[in-house]
């Protein structure tokens, strides 16, 4: 094929194991000979020669929630640009489970994203001390991780919601081993602090809309006029909830998502948390990508700010 097309075998090669060291252009004429002749490179036969499978694993706690969709699409394009493919197991929200995932995983991969992982520090820091690892979600000391935050922009709906003269604002968290949940709720508790208002907690167990709806009776009964939520999921769980018990959004309570996953789809449109879940999955593979041998120390730490989206369910 190298002959056929006029450039050395080991482009050839590249253009099939990691084609983002080649112009576009020269990985093109590479395919397009590769389609002419039929020729489809076995992975299997790669992985025997040279110990790299050509794939990576992604490890996330609920595939049904809208959040994690794009992440995988988005982690997929990002993996394609260097010849990989993505394998992507779902944890429900289940300790033994994820780690159990981890391990039939992980003889069949080059290295691992795990995503918002409800393992602990030193479980997650063994790992990677085996194998290459990435985390997006989990700030762990010694691995490399991907950090979302919704910190800046949390703390402006805040400000918002005061301002438009809310004195009773709630929180209702997700899962209690989350760690953005961990942040956000911190965040609310201490920006609610600073202009000297009593913040009210609640939590939406499981972190889905059969939960949220559940509590959304007891941010009623607690007189709270601005909510927040853990993530869309719980927003919209509690707005159906509102609406069942004849309170308007936003004309009696106001409600503030994170994730911005399901705006377009509830009414009125959600307020919400953007997150650019795109650069934090190419973020994440790029890391994994030059990842060094396993067990090689890493501290990166890479973190990307959401931004405040205000739609209709806010004043």
């Amino acid at each position: 094929m190298a002959k056929r097309i006029g450039v050395a075998p080991s482009t050839v090669s590249r253009a099939f194991t990691d084609p983002g060291k080649l112009k576009p252009e020269t990985v093109q004429r590479v395919m397009d000979a590769a389609a002419e002749i039929g020729y489809v490179p076995n992975h299997h036969a790669r992985a025997l020669i040279t110990g790299r499978s050509g794939a990576i694993g992604l490890v996330l706690p609920d595939v049904a929630n809208p959040f994690f969709p794009p992440l995988i699409r988005y982690a997929q394009l990002a993996a394609e640009d260097y010849g990989l493919a993505v394998f992507v197991a779902d944890t429900a929200e289940d300790t033994k489970r994820e780690l159990q995932m981890i391990e039939r995983l992980s003889p069949q991969v080059e290295g691992l994203i795990i995503a918002s992982s409800r393992l602990s520090d030193r479980v997650l820091q063994t790992i990677a001390e085996r194998q290459p690892t990435v985390l997006i979600n989990r700030d762990v000391a010694g691995v490399p991780r991907v950090l979302i935050s919704t910190s800046k922009a949390l703390e402006e709906g805040l400000r918002h919601l005061v301002e438009a003269g809310h004195t009773r604002i709630a929180y209702v968290g997700g899962p209690a081993r989350s760690w953005s949940d961990a942040q956000r709720h911190g965040c609310v508790q201490s920006t609610l602090e600073r202009f000297g208002l009593e913040p009210h907690f609640f939590r939406a167990k499981s972190g889905n809309y059969a939960d949220a709806l559940e509590v959304s009776g007891e941010v009623e009964a607690a007189g709270a006029t601005a909510v927040i939520a853990f993530d869309d999921v719980v927003a919209h769980g509690l707005m159906s909830g509102f609406r069942a018990h004849g309170l308007r959004v936003p004309e009696d309570i106001n409600v503030l998502g994170c994730d911005d996953t399901l705006a377009i789809t509830t009414h009125p449109p959600l307020s919400s948390i953007s997150l650019d879940l795109a650069s934090a999955a190419r973020s994440a593979v790029t890391i994994l990508r030059s990842a060094g041998r396993p067990g090689a120390s890493s501290d990166q730490r890479f973190e990307l700010e959401g931004s405040l989206v205000l739609r209709g369910t806010t004043n």
